[in-house]
């Protein structure tokens, strides 16, 4: 790892001393950025490896229990199966968000960051991020969050309310917030190279839970019709 003085960033965000002209930071200032994260690292690889392994199991599962509908006849109907799924993704997320914690504290901060704003400045995404979490959460229900439309258990109607009216997917951007404010309560590189991880793999699986869905709800309005 860099010494804390080879990196081009103030020492103090809270008003330290610094001769830093943020004109002049570049390509060469982000390199050293990452060089405070070891991506060799176990920790820093078991967090990689756990936000990328979530998404690609719920909708693996999702989309082989939509076809065989094996799931609902292992546990007798498909929302006790939805429900067991939603359990294991909750429990997945949990040791997601231990790995991500455990890569933070094995890796360096950086001194830029280390101050009250930018802890009070992550609080505040961390809090907004949990607010569309949770909003989501009561405006689907259970089922609604766990893919129960892959169990055949789909809602009457498009749900618009908030947090719906003012952000697609918020489930996922506010989960992504919520990392991204704990990355930076904590001053990590890691930590926030880590949070684009999970943007990237929460992008990834909305290019293929989104088109998918609207195919299940298309059926469904054909189906009405038809009668």
């Amino acid at each position: 790892m860099p010494p804390a003085d080879a990196l081009p960033f103030p020492r103090d965000c809270c008003g330290g001393l610094s001769n830093l002209d943020y004109s002049k930071v570049d390509a060469r200032a982000m390199a050293r950025l990452f060089g405070y994260v070891d991506v060799t690292d176990v920790g820093f690889a078991a967090a990689v490896l756990s936000i990328a392994f979530n998404p690609l199991f719920w909708n693996v599962v999702a989309r082989w229990e939509h076809k065989t509908r094996a799931l609902s006849r292992a546990v007798g109907s498909p929302r006790a199966a939805c429900y067991c799924l939603g359990t294991v993704i909750l429990l997945l997320n949990c040791v997601r968000s231990h790995c991500f914690t455990e890569a933070m504290k094995s890796q360096p901060k950086l001194e830029g960051l280390d101050c009250r704003w930018a802890y009070f400045l992550g609080l505040a995404i961390l809090a907004v991020g949990t607010l569309f979490v949770i909003s989501s959460f009561l405006a689907l229900g259970f089922i609604g969050t766990f893919l129960g439309d892959y169990f055949g258990i789909l809602m009457e109607a498009k749900v618009t309310s908030f947090p719906f009216s003012v952000l697609d997917n918020p489930m996922y951007w506010g989960s992504t917030a919520v990392y991204l404010g704990w990355a930076l309560m904590h001053a990590s590189p890691a930590g926030l190279l880590l949070t684009a991880v999970v943007a990237i793999s929460y992008t990834i699986a909305m290019l293929y839970e989104g088109p998918f869905t609207e195919e299940i709800y298309r059926r469904k309005q054909k189906a009405a019709k038809s009668k």
